[in-house]
């Protein structure tokens, strides 16, 4: 699709080399030597390397000094149709020359597919179609070859096909893919009656009558291509060619234009009413940025990569010149212009289907199950009087209905989720037009708050409202502290949405739920549900809680202070509104504390509880954790998250309720010894006794009851045996981990060596318990992701971590010093700049010191860590791991030696100091 240039003529720095000039170079260069020679056909080869390399600085350097992305996919496209008449030139006069060439012997080329538009990236495929008149002569057989291998040996990627007039006929007939390349077949060189006479002859024979056919796969074809890439434009590391709001969109467009309204260019698409002149300026500058970004990553990894990865990103920014600003990098501007493209390609992609739909109606029968179906004719809508319903679509009643009253703008979605119809392409262009009279007035009006609080707390329609008034600009106009976070791009691997799209997946997660779902992965929110006494305060938290993003101040305070501005404009009382802005303050804390604190530590759960301080904050808050790290992306909920969640909650509501006054710390150990001595009456009592005795007080207080019954079963095993050491492995499906423990000899690196057989076997740890008994034992679970989604090869891997255990522990195996060095993990994470930090508290526990140590995650970083807390001579009573994408934040709670808390300032710089060594050595050699 030859997208027209908008810019004033400059001097290019691209100079393209016609194909005479180059034939003639090539005949230079082999000078005396015969064509057909090994010599000259190196020399060839080597000229034509070096042109093609020679077209590529050009337009790389073209790029770079002006940004325009069409223009140099159009000057590496032109580069490449010289280079291939010239080799034709070459082969057909010099190498196989024809004195009296017959009908037979003529041959055309064609591009084809991408290169067929006339672009071409740096690493796209080549795609041609030879074109015969009736079938393959010896002599354009050579010809054929000599082109192809010579483009091979250039290493390129070149798709071929070679077929007469009637057989690229016959297969487009038959496959839409061939028909697809052939729509879009440009000539490059040969003869060209035989080109002209296959395009006649598939504008007259093909074409006609099978528009529809031709759009409904296309539209089926791009349905599926987004489902396979997750079905939204918003994933933080898209695919720039094949993704929602990408070029292959964009082609698909064009696509249907050229076949259904018979055009050439893009442009032509305004002349046929398709576009507006402004749509058609908007599909131009959105076609320009894709192809810049996407040349930009062909040159810069030097490879056919369609995929905005992170570590491309921040190099891509720098090219394309997005500079850092204040609370936003650049490379998170960059991708906020990506983003805002992507949805600029879906508004075209609406404009341009309903246009098929609602103007060529009769003739779009086939594509019914693609395009929405339609009815004919208008009708009322029962209670309303400016919207119909118009082709079976919601429509506005006459053109001046937002003009004559704006609250229509808000209300128009309200009727659209009461009643749960799509939008009429006209009223979408019609909203679009309006955007300018939602201002202060309206944004103040009590009547259009009440409309949009409606939505915003209408389970059965909120996900799907909010989206569309957000695609259509109204949510940004009317909530303009939302329009600063759309298309707003975290750079780390831990958020995979946009800003505006996070917040509108958390609140389809909680409509999700109050419609009766997830209840199997949310077991407590639905027990907590009905105990609330307000739902909505649940939606409108979520829809703010992460507003305040890419300002330089905290999120979570700058987003309680919006609240406090906007839920009375919603029309919240003061204490709803002092509800929900405590609710955005707060929106981290209990996923916080659940995943990087000992949940079982008394002070813990006495923290949380002075915080939180009713039982119906408690509830709210759990609900929106719940919601919100639900919404962050595909499997960053797991079970074992909802577990952690669940114990904290459980361990603070006494607390809040007064429970906590009817059970002492000492009943609660009581009952665990009971609880456990009841499941193990198939030993002798005398057994029960002595290995009851075995436990310190703590350990019934911070091991589960199935933990405790695990461990009992492990050790009565290994000393029946008479072996010092032992291992049992629990797969927990729901919760998305495998439990590791180990029973052996105390050892004072233990925990490290366990770390480091982890690491050997590629197995990422996200928590771990660790207790000691009387007798001088150690017992120690580990946490593990889930890796496999068979069992039997979860265990496997947790076999081999514990014979890895044992033989380190005998000496038998060695930790190498850079282990996890080489993982593809670390790897992953070069891109990101993450300040290290360490914190040692004696305020959060009664009993240890808690070392907090955050920083860029790496394979081998717990065993680093956990080898130098040994060092420093500390006992680690517990460790809780935790993995934001590429943060890692690893909680210790230690005693020194004899068990007591690190008071010692001294003592505490000293730790502070080793273990920040461990993400910067040169540090560490520096404080000795």
């Amino acid at each position: 699709m030859l997208a027209e240039a908008e810019a004033k003529p400059r001097k290019s720095l691209f100079t393209l080399k016609s194909a005479e000039t180059i034939f003639g170079e090539l005949e230079a260069v082999i000078g005396e030597d015969a064509p057909k020679s090994s010599t000259a056909r190196a020399a060839v080869l080597a000229h034509i390397r070096k042109t093609l390399a020679e077209a590529r600085q050009q337009a790389e350097a073209e790029l770079l000094a002006t940004g325009k992305g069409t223009r140099c996919a159009q000057n590496l496209s032109a580069a490449q149709d010289e280079i291939i008449a010239a080799l034709h030139m070459f082969a057909t006069r010099r190498v196989y020359p024809v004195d009296n060439p017959s009908g037979a012997e003529a041959i055309a080329l064609s591009a084809v597919g991408g290169y067929g538009r006339g672009t071409l990236a740096p690493g796209s495929d080549i795609d041609l179609l030879f074109i015969l008149p009736y079938k393959q002569t010896p002599w354009g057989e050579q010809v054929t070859e000599y082109i192809l291998y010579m483009l091979w040996d250039l290493g390129q990627k070149v798709g071929h096909a070679v077929r007469s007039v009637d057989e690229c006929l016959r297969m487009a007939r038959a496959d839409m893919t061939v028909r697809t390349a052939t729509l879009e077949a440009r000539f490059v060189t040969g003869d060209r009656t035989l080109f002209d006479n296959l395009v006649s002859r598939f504008e007259t024979e093909i074409m006609p009558k099978t528009g529809p056919e031709f759009i409904a796969a296309k539209m089926a074809e791009r349905d599926e291509r987004h489902k396979q890439m997750g079905n939204t434009r918003y994933v933080v590391e898209p695919n720039i060619k094949d993704g929602k709001g990408g070029l292959r969109d964009l082609n698909t467009l064009f696509w249907i234009g050229k076949y259904f309204y018979q055009v050439k260019t893009s442009h032509e698409l305004v002349g046929k009413g398709v576009l507006s002149a402004a749509e058609y300026r908007l599909f131009y500058r959105a076609e320009d940025f894709l192809w810049a970004v996407r040349c930009h990553l062909h040159f810069v990894t030097g490879r056919a990569e369609e995929k905005l990865t992170f570590d491309v990103q921040p190099e891509l920014a720098q090219r394309m010149g997005y500079a850092q600003r204040i609370g936003m990098l650049g490379v998170e501007r960059f991708m906020k212009r990506y983003f805002l493209v992507a949805k600029d390609v879906g508004d075209l992609t609406r404009i341009i289907c309903a246009s098929l739909e609602f103007n060529h109606a009769k003739d779009m029968d086939l594509v019914g199950r693609v395009l929405a179906p339609f009815r004919s004719g208008k009708s009322r809508i029962k209670g309303e009087t400016d919207f119909v319903l118009d082709t079976g679509r919601l429509n506005i009643a006459s053109p001046d209905v937002f003009e004559k009253e704006p609250r229509n703008l808000i209300k128009m979605f309200l009727v659209a989720g009461r009643e749960e119809l799509l939008f009429h392409p006209d009223a979408i262009k019609h909203i679009a037009r309006s955007l300018r009279l939602i201002d202060n007035r309206l944004r103040h009006d009590p009547q259009a708050n009440d409309y949009f609080l409606t939505i915003l707390t209408a389970p059965q329609s909120v996900e799907r409202i909010l989206r569309q008034m957000n695609e259509s600009g109204v949510l940004g106009r009317f909530v303009p502290d939302f329009g600063k976070i759309v298309a707003l791009m975290q750079f780390n691997m831990y958020h995979h949405y946009t800003v505006d799209e996070h917040l509108i997946r958390s609140v389809g997660v909680m409509a999700d739920i109050a419609n009766g779902g997830l209840r199997d992965q949310l077991p407590l929110t639905h027990e907590l549900l009905p105990q609330l006494n307000d739902t909505r305060l649940l939606y409108v938290a979520l829809f703010l809680h992460d507003i305040a993003k890419g300002r330089p101040e905290d999120h979570s305070i700058a987003g309680a202070r919006i609240a406090r501005k906007l839920c009375p404009r919603f029309g919240l009382s003061p204490a709803e509104t002092d509800t929900v802005s405590w609710l955005i303050e707060y929106h981290l804390l209990m996923s916080e504390i659940a995943q990087a604190r000992d949940i079982q530590d008394p002070e813990t759960a006495r923290a949380f509880a002075d915080v939180v301080q009713s039982p119906q904050r408690l509830a709210l808050l759990m609900i929106l954790t719940a919601c919100d790290i639900r919404a962050v992306g595909p499997g960053v909920w797991t079970g074992w998250k909802g577990s952690l969640l669940r114990a904290l909650y459980y361990a603070t509501e006494p607390l809040l309720s007064g429970g906590h006054s009817q059970v002492t710390q000492s009943d609660r150990i009581n009952h665990a010894r009971h609880q456990l001595a009841q499941s193990l009456e198939a030993w002798p009592s005398a057994d029960v006794d002595a290995y009851v005795a075995r436990h310190y007080d703590h350990y019934w207080l911070r091991a589960e009851p199935e933990l405790q019954l695990e461990h009992a079963r492990m050790i009565r095993q290994a000393d029946m045996a008479g072996d010092g050491f032992a291992g049992s492995i629990r797969i927990k499906a729901f919760e998305g981990i495998t439990e590791v423990s180990f029973y052996t000899p105390d050892h004072p690196r233990l925990l490290s060596l366990i770390a480091g057989a982890c690491t050997m076997q590629d197995a990422s740890i996200i928590g771990a318990q660790i207790f000691s008994t009387r007798d001088g034992h150690a017992i120690d679970t580990f946490r593990l992701r889930r890796s496999f989604t068979s069992d039997e090869d979860e265990k496997v891997r947790a076999t081999r971590i514990i014979d890895t255990v044992k033989q380190l522990l005998q000496g038998k195996r060695q930790i190498l010093i850079d282990l996890g060095k080489e993982s593809r993990h670390n790897k992953r994470l070069k891109p990101f700049a993450l300040p290290a930090q360490v914190s040692v508290s004696n305020a959060l526990s009664e009993k240890f010191t808690v070392i907090e140590v955050s920083g860029l995650d790496r394979m081998g970083l717990l065993h680093s860590l956990t080898h130098e807390i040994s060092d420093l001579n500390l006992t680690i009573g517990s460790a809780h791991i935790g993995t934001y994408g590429e943060k890692a934040v690893d909680v210790f709670y230690v005693t020194d030696l004899t068990g007591q808390k690190i008071m010692a300032k001294p003592r505490q710089r000293k730790i502070h100091d080793a273990l920040m060594g461990v993400f910067h050595p040169r540090e560490k050699v520096a404080h000795g």
